[in-house]
């Protein structure tokens, strides 16, 4: 169930999407999907997305590195033809990876009244369409920088990684005339990158967390959400 908020002030409700919301990596999963469109080569791409992964695993991704090389295809294909591969993605990955526990945490929120919003470290070509799936209006993503109509392969703003969420997140509030004093926040994450923003806000929730997060949240006394039950064979 979600923490009792305080009712004085706007409640907002973040939620992590990779391994929070979703029982799998949407970035490193589209990279997948790319290989068996053909648009990467196996080997080399497979080799580099598992290294990217491995970094972000260990906290020492560069972000800017990595959204160069994993919307390079995207980039190079054209809008229409990534558009239609994103639109089969969602069909074939993403849409049996939507989970019922976590449709219902999020109504949840929506319920009690709650402002939901999805911030997220994935790139937004990738995670838009996913954030809609799950009826969530609000996303905070890495945003891509654009030229002529398509993405250029560049970061546009501040990355919403690490640190960054805090930072996005403290724009996004001050857009709407609102600070962190002024909003109750809850923020559920399974990822130790996150440890910033679950310290910025009211009410951290480490959910379906890796070791380190556990271990923390753990020591700090942080309610720990095993979201999703294991899978029946």
């Amino acid at each position: 169930m979600p923490p009792t908020l305080s009712p004085q002030r706007p409640r907002l409700a973040l939620f992590d999407l990779d391994h929070t919301l979703l029982p799998l990596d949407s970035d490193y999963e589209w990279g997948e999907f790319t290989i068996r469109l053909g648009w990467c080569d196996r080997t080399e791409f497979g080799r580099r997305n598992q290294a990217f992964y491995d970094d972000y695993l260990a906290g020492r991704l560069d972000v800017h590195d990595y959204v160069r090389f994993a919307t390079e295809a995207v980039c190079r294909r054209g809008r229409a033809e990534a558009e239609a591969a994103h639109a089969q993605f969602m069909r074939e990955v993403i849409a049996p990876a939507i989970r019922a526990e976590a449709l219902a945490l999020l109504r949840q929120h929506r319920d009690a009244g709650d402002e939901v919003l999805i911030i997220t470290a994935t790139n937004e070509f990738v995670t838009r369409p996913i954030a809609q799936a799950l009826g969530v209006q609000q996303l905070l993503a890495v945003e891509l920088e654009q030229a002529d109509g398509w993405y250029t392969g560049a970061i546009r703003g501040t990355p919403s990684m690490r640190e960054g969420k805090v930072q996005r997140m403290t724009e996004w509030l001050a857009a709407r005339g609102l600070d962190w004093d002024r909003v109750d926040s809850t923020f559920y994450s399974d990822s130790f990158n996150d440890v910033p923003l679950l310290e910025r806000v009211d009410h951290p929730v480490a959910t379906n967390p890796d070791a380190r997060l556990r271990a923390l949240a753990t020591e700090r006394g942080w309610p720990i959400l095993d979201l999703f039950a294991p899978e029946t064979p």
